[in-house]
């Protein structure tokens, strides 16, 4: 009787399970609870487990499946923390170790350079993107006006922001009033690829020429030279348009 008395919680819920000849395998199946995690529970090893709210979870799951009161099982472990029968739970110990880790972490001479490196990189990334990679960023309203100044949108009323034969180079501004994919050479190197959504516009120069394919040509209205052009062809027509100097043509697909 006085041994019952000093038995703790794990060992009581073994004894439980023992007396109805259930394996730890078996009470896995039952509960749905890993078998190590049932393991430690028997040993009273809380410093291994979950925070107390899972615990709790594993320990009604556990005095079901041996036919226990679950809520006499649940105050038992409430007792044994409070009283510091065993070690303090997980969640607390990864606290602590957290803290400790992140104090040694920030006293380290060598992260704060690697930290230091990390975010000068960042910022030299994102100031020489401009430069890296600005034709296939910019428009020529970005390009041609001062760096203050906001870039215009494409609208029906927009103008090419310098005329070809001022600049000696080609301007063109696409609008799309459906739906529609185009693929744009400038000079004769793939400017992008883009899927315009109805109300989107982009603009584009070149210094010879530029070809166009556009998938929907009844969906895309086109400016060039300042002057916007008729539609080149119906909803869903796949059509191919080369802009030089001397003007525009279509060319066969």
């Amino acid at each position: 009787m006085e041994d019952r008395e000093r038995e703790t919680l794990g060992g009581f819920l073994k004894r439980e399970r023992e007396l109805r000849n259930l394996s730890l395998e078996d009470m896995a199946r039952m509960t749905k609870v890993r078998r190590h995690l049932l393991l430690a529970i028997e040993e009273d090893r809380y410093e291994t487990l979950p925070s107390p709210i899972y615990v709790k979870g594993f320990l009604s799951a556990y005095a079901k499946a041996v036919g226990i009161e679950p809520e006499s099982v649940l105050n038992r472990y409430e007792q044994t923390i409070k009283e510091g029968f065993k070690k303090e739970p997980l969640v607390y110990m990864a606290q602590q170790k957290e803290k400790k880790f992140f104090k040694k972490v920030f006293k380290s001479r060598q992260s704060w350079i690697v930290l230091g490196v990390t975010a000068i990189s960042l910022l030299l990334s994102f100031c020489l993107h401009p430069y890296l990679y600005g034709p296939s960023w910019e428009t020529p309203y970005q390009r041609q006006q001062d760096p203050t100044t906001l870039s215009l949108p494409v609208t029906e009323e927009t103008e090419v922001a310098s005329r070809p034969e001022e600049q000696g180079s080609i301007s063109i501004a696409l609008k799309a009033v459906e739906k529609t994919w185009a693929q744009i050479h400038t000079d004769g190197r793939l400017e992008e690829e883009v899927l315009f959504q109805p109300g989107e516009g982009k603009s584009y120069q070149g210094t010879h020429e530029i070809e166009v394919w556009i998938g929907n040509a009844g969906g895309l209205e086109i400016v060039f030279d300042g002057k916007k052009l008729d539609r080149f062809g119906k909803s869903g027509e796949v059509v191919r348009l080369v802009f030089t100097r001397e003007g525009v043509k279509r060319k066969e697909s």
